[in-house]
């Protein structure tokens, strides 16, 4: 079982911050980091997961209404560490490189379901252009449209459908002439000689810093039997530490 850590460390420090992914990147054997970009007021890649500030920081509204010197403003706790702030992808990438360079992979979620975000797959595609990661990067989004964007902007790149189930996922994947299958990981509704040959990429439910871990243990076993390929973890380092 591959395993990748979700918004970087995200259960032990604060989601989609250079310290989770700092702490992510320092794991041996990790597959890979996941992670979510969308566009500020002036046109600037942020990673954040939701559509509004609320949740993380300080601030209200959504990320779309502010420009990124504004968004730049706004603190996120990270308990007994000094604050974090939302970083911009360029930042994550110079965090990451090293790592990428030596064979992690990273999977950027377009966040474009709920606002489209014009431009945003030019930006992206661009950007990893030039820090030299088009080989180590998995774009992933549930809005299909901006997946047809991106392959046509990079016909190379490798693509990850996002959806619920693994049937519509599946689905998707060939309209799309995607890479993997991204579903829920309770979405397994095919049996598993259905998904042979395929890599399927799980997504779960978890805790979030600075909610308390429930000491739960996922049973990967179980999971391969399903035809789960790879799996993204709010705490990575548990299973790999």
């Amino acid at each position: 079982m591959k395993i990748w850590a979700h918004r970087g460390c995200s259960q032990r420090y604060p989601e989609n911050t250079l310290l989770a992914f700092k702490k992510a990147a320092e794991i041996e054997n990790l597959t890979g980091i996941e992670l979510d970009i969308q566009l500020t007021r002036d046109g600037q890649l942020v990673v954040i997961h939701d559509e509004r500030v609320d949740r993380t920081t300080e601030g209200i509204g959504c990320v779309k209404d502010y420009t990124l010197t504004e968004l730049k403003r706004l603190h996120i706790y990270a308990g007994e560490a000094p604050s974090q702030f939302i970083p911009t992808m360029e930042e994550v990438f110079g965090v990451i490189e090293e790592k990428t360079q030596a064979g992690m992979k990273l999977n950027i979620e377009l966040k474009t379901g709920t606002f489209p975000y014009p431009g945003i797959e030019e930006k992206i595609v661009e950007l990893v252009y030039k820090w030299g990661l088009q080989k180590s990067v998995v774009y992933s989004s549930f809005y299909a449209l901006s997946l047809e964007r991106i392959r046509k902007l990079d016909p190379s790149a490798e693509i990850g459908v996002l959806d619920g189930r693994v049937s519509d996922c599946l689905y998707k994947l060939r309209g799309l002439g995607a890479d993997a299958l991204h579903p829920s990981w309770r979405g397994m509704d095919l049996p598993p000689d259905r998904l042979k040959g395929y890599t399927v990429r799980a997504y779960l439910s978890g805790h979030l810093y600075p909610e308390k871990p429930t000491g739960a243990r996922l049973d990967m076993d179980m999971l391969e039997k399903q035809g789960i390929t790879d799996v993204f973890l709010n705490e990575p380092e548990v299973y790999l530490g």
